[in-house]
């Protein structure tokens, strides 16, 4: 089926107060597992592509046009994201390249620069219907922005949201990057005040390191779009480790990846169905 627009399955999202996986894109096993996750679940999926995931494999145009295939031969919703592009240029890029949506990262800029260059994106997104993610970070760029102790103030949320017109605003709320054990702790409180003084919806950056209940909490106080990478490659790398280990002889590629593609799309799968559970009581 066509690619599903990011707009609609985070409007969709926000109306259901529920949150849409945002996944990221490594190779094209992760993106396979990942669409099937979705077809599985019943749940639209965003598969994300970042800058880095862009220079491992020398380039914006062969990832991109084997995720936008995989993703429009789905029978689920699937809609295709630039991930943390900190150049102005590759954003545009994956616009034409037909992108449902952007995320221009200008969290390491100074706050009057990082709002003239998401301006200057958002524009060119919306001149053809793209949907744009912005950060409100601190010096440091993205890792900084998502650091233990740094937090985003909901006024200064509200006042960047509105000087740039974006179509969604991450925000720091205690999640950090790259994180391998769950035991983030995020403030929801402050989420609650964030959602409530900005109109776009919220993005959780970091939420590898986010337990299942904290996501759940996070959800029900204001975030739509959760972004999950890091947990679901160790899911991968663990099932290719234990392949190996089980078939020393194993040389066929194909086969160790496969069970990679299975763990982590099962995994995918729960996620999926988690963020559209509501919290207890």
């Amino acid at each position: 089926m066509p690619l599903t627009p990011t707009r609609t399955l985070v409007a969709r999202a926000a109306a259901d107060h529920t949150g849409v996986g945002a996944f990221n894109v490594i190779s094209l096993e992760t993106a396979e597992g990942l669409v099937s996750a979705a077809e599985r679940s019943g749940r639209g999926v965003i598969l994300q592509i970042s800058e880095n995931c862009i220079a491992y494999h020398g380039g914006l145009e062969p990832i991109a046009a084997a995720t936008l295939a995989i993703a429009a031969a789905s029978t689920a919703d699937v809609a295709v994201h630039l991930d943390h592009a900190t150049d102005e240029t590759l954003a545009i890029r994956a616009i034409d390249q037909g992108f449902g949506s952007v995320m221009f990262d200008g969290a390491h800029l100074e706050y009057s620069d990082n709002v003239a260059a998401t301006r200057r994106v958002v524009a060119a997104a919306h001149a053809t219907g793209v949907f744009v993610e912005a950060e409100l970070g601190t010096i440091g760029g993205k890792d900084g922005a998502h650091a233990p102790g740094v937090r985003t103030d909901p006024a200064e949320a509200a006042a960047f949201a509105a000087e740039t017109g974006v179509d969604a605003l991450a925000v720091a709320v205690g999640s950090s990057h790259a994180m391998s054990n769950r035991d983030a702790s995020l403030d929801i409180d402050l989420i609650a005040r964030i959602a409530e003084a900005v109109p776009a919806p919220l993005v959780l950056h970091g939420s590898s390191g986010v337990p299942d209940d904290q996501i759940v909490l996070a959800i029900a106080a204001g975030m739509t779009k959760i972004n999950v990478s890091t947990h679901l490659n160790g899911f991968f790398t663990r099932a290719v480790r234990d392949a190996l280990d089980a078939d020393p002889a194993l040389v066929d590629s194909r086969r160790y990846l496969a069970a990679g593609r299975t763990a982590l799309s099962a995994e995918a799968e729960r996620l999926l169905t988690l963020f559209a559970t509501r919290p207890a009581g």
